[in-house]
This record gives C-alpha cells, sequence and structure tokens, in this order.
C-alpha cells in the first residue's frame, strides 16, 4: 500500500464542462484516496450548474477549491490554468484526471509515489495512467472506441517515435519542475492533442516517462467530450510535429 502523500505537496487538477452529475462524487473519491492532497476544479462556466455545487463543497473542505472561466475555453487552456495555480503555489506534484469517473482516484497514490524523488533517485518526471500497458484496461467501451484509441496511439507512436504506449491518455501526475522544463507558454494544442503534445515534449527533454497500468471505466452519466473536430485536430497535429518537430 503506498505512503500518503504529505500535506500540500500535490494538487490534483480537475477540469471540468457540464459534470454535475458526477462532480460531487469523483471529488468524494479523490478525497478517500489521496486525503492530503488539494484539488483544483477548473470549471469553464458550465452552465448546468457544475461550478456552484464545486462551491458548496469546497465551503466545507479546505482542500477543494474551484477556479471558474467564463467561457468553455477547451481542455488543454484547463490544465494549463491549473498547471499556473499549482507552479506559483509551490506544489511538487501536480495530477490530472477526468470528473466523469472514468479514472480510479485509487490510482493517484501509487502514481504519485512513483513520481517522488529525483529522477536519479528513481523518481520518474511523468506517470501515465496506462490503459494500453500489461495489467491495464477498458470497461464499457464499444469496439469503435477501442479501435480509435489505439489506433491513434499507435499512429502518434509512428509518427512522433515515442515509446510512450498510451500517449493520449489524460490521468497523469507530473513532478513541478517536469512542467517547468517543457516550455509551457507556447503550449498551443487545446484539445485531445494536448496529451500528446505535453507527453512528448516529457520525453523529447530526455525527461523520465513511466506508465501505470489503470483500468479505465466509461462515463455512466452525461455526454462524451471528444468530438470529430478534436480527433482532427490530433491527427493533423501528430502529423506535422512528425513531420517537422518543433523546437522543444
Amino acid at each position: 500500500m503506498s505512503e500518503p502523500i504529505p500535506a500540500a505537496t500535490m494538487l490534483v487538477v480537475v477540469p471540468t464542462y457540464n459534470e454535475a452529475p458526477n462532480i460531487a462524487a469523483i471529488l468524494a473519491r479523490i478525497r478517500v484516496a489521496v486525503p492530503h492532497a488539494d484539488v483544483l476544479v477548473v470549471d469553464d462556466g458550465s452552465p448546468d450548474g457544475t461550478g456552484e455545487i464545486v462551491d458548496r463543497i469546497a465551503a466545507s473542505d479546505s482542500h477543494v477549491r474551484a477556479l471558474h472561466r467564463a467561457v468553455k475555453d477547451g481542455l488543454g487552456r484547463a490544465y494549463l490554468a491549473g498547471f499556473a495555480i499549482a507552479l506559483e503555489q509551490g506544489y511538487d506534484l501536480i495530477a490530472e484526471i477526468d470528473a466523469d469517473g472514468s479514472h480510479d482516484p485509487a490510482a493517484l497514490a501509487p502514481m504519485a509515489a512513483m513520481a517522488e524523488g529525483s529522477a536519479e533517485n528513481g523518481g520518474a518526471d511523468l506517470v501515465i495512467g496506462s490503459r494500453w500497458v500489461s495489467g491495464g484496461s477498458v470497461v464499457n467501451w464499444p469496439w469503435h472506441r477501442r479501435a480509435i484509441s489505439k489506433i491513434a496511439n499507435r499512429y502518434a507512436s509512428i509518427m512522433l517515435r515515442t515509446r510512450i504506449r498510451d500517449i493520449t491518455a489524460g490521468f497523469r501526475v507530473f513532478r513541478a519542475d517536469t512542467l517547468r522544463a517543457i516550455h509551457l507558454d507556447d503550449v498551443a494544442s487545446a484539445g485531445y492533442c494536448f496529451q500528446i503534445d505535453l507527453a512528448w515534449r516529457v520525453e523529447r527533454a530526455g525527461l523520465v516517462v513511466e506508465e501505470f497500468p489503470i483500468r479505465f471505466t466509461e462515463r455512466t452519466e452525461g455526454r462524451s467530450k471528444m468530438t470529430i473536430g478534436i480527433v482532427a485536430e490530433a491527427l493533423w497535429l501528430v502529423t506535422a510535429w512528425g513531420i517537422r518537430p518543433p523546437k522543444h
């Protein structure tokens, strides 16, 4: 069993848009899984009241808070806003997790343990909760979702020459120094491709990326934010990066 994360060293960033049916449950699960971590919900002006639910929870739990943004501005920009707060406030570890319950917060503690310490001492600079390594799995996904995810990861591995098996995954723990090292100020990708972009930056910087097997369970409430446009953006950017890698 992993040791508890020391107080105020990890910030769990949860981006939301219209997650009212799910947000209270995922926050409760995070708080049980890593009770000493803080949680920041970055809400993009959800019209369904997601932000107000978080505010009510935060009123009685000092480990939970919300960042309210006026408009829906993309997954990547939501995470970047959360990362900026984490770095400014001195957290050592920064986690990403979806609000829909597809990621099991119980994996946060072992993932954080893998990231603690320096790379020289065996710590990883980025830990990815991976569906496609040995021991990982997906639950209640139709065949076409499995196919899209596997094809996207395989295409990225070929074009970007990456060894990461689940480079599109959105369940992660970064060391703060990792985020400082990968030039977040020029990240332009906003959607699905944001996860590919950041993981590839870490790998290209010569930092250590490890994958931790997780069980990914399809959401049961609300609607997925995945669209054809998001997939098309990822395909176009991965192709462009593969042909002409960016400087950073």
